[in-house]
């Protein structure tokens, strides 16, 4: 019994440690995440393939599986396809691990699944506060992951930008250093409004990416539980009917 209150003392409160070690949260943008816009997803997909493909790779998805987007498989060679020669491969990158281990600190991980394992949210938010950081390798750093080892792939898109901190006391009294906001010091290609809605679509494509049957299973689910619910009344009568004389 003692070892039991332990535990459950231990798994009550390691959510709460685990805040504490990490420090002081990043507020998270709301992604703009529409898995049934195609047109969004589309535009997602070719951000993906020209400006993440080059050295992270997408090793459980096919390029074939593109067409539940609304692409022909004409159109995924002609505008999608620069890594290989076939459809029906993975997406995968040329770059060898080793040689990324060493260029960026840690090999790029595998972007199958990132919209699950980090949330749309925490993407839409990572691609949009990198900021110019001369004491980093790469010369970037991000406010929502701290001391990234990736460059800022979309800087001619958005442009460069500068973090501004300030300091805060907390309840103990000592000073910390919290960001405050951005400052665009050198303009990009696009407005900072047009860059949110590609970096939105890139996040939609990613999030649709690591479960492309989601809207399927939905729609089956809603569709069980519709019939669920239908059989619910027809067994319900039945039942009356069966047991009148009982009752």
């Amino acid at each position: 019994m003692k070892l039991f209150k332990q535990l459950f003392t231990l798994l009550a409160f390691a959510p709460l440690a685990a805040a504490a070690a990490g420090g002081a949260q990043v507020h998270l943008d709301k992604a703009p995440v529409n898995l049934s816009d195609k047109a969004s997803l589309q535009r997602g997909a070719k951000m993906f393939v020209n400006y993440c493909l080059n050295c992270h790779s997408a090793s459980y998805m096919r390029y074939s599986r593109l067409q539940d987007l609304g692409l022909t498989e004409e159109q995924i060679k002609d505008n999608l396809l620069f890594a290989t020669e076939k459809p029906g491969e993975t997406m995968t990158v040329a770059m060898n691990y080793k040689d990324a281990k060493v260029w960026f600190g840690a090999a790029p991980p595998d972007l199958s699944v990132i919209a699950r394992s980090r949330s749309p949210d925490w993407l839409y938010t990572y691609l949009r506060s990198f900021y110019r950081d001369e004491s980093r390798p790469t010369g970037w750093n991000n406010i929502a992951f701290d001391k990234v080892g990736m460059p800022h792939v979309l800087a001619s898109l958005q442009g460069e930008q500068i973090a501004h901190f300030k300091k805060i006391k907390d309840h103990d009294g000592n000073e910390h250093e919290v960001f405050e906001r951005f400052e665009l010091v050198k303009p990009g290609s696009v407005t900072p409004a047009q860059y949110d809605a590609m970096t939105g679509d890139l996040v939609n494509y990613l999030a649709w990416m690591a479960e492309p049957v989601k809207v399927k299973r939905m729609q089956t689910g809603l569709m069980v539980l519709g019939f669920l619910a239908v059989f619910f009344v027809i067994a319900y009568y039945l039942k009356k009917e069966f047991w009148k004389d009982v009752h």
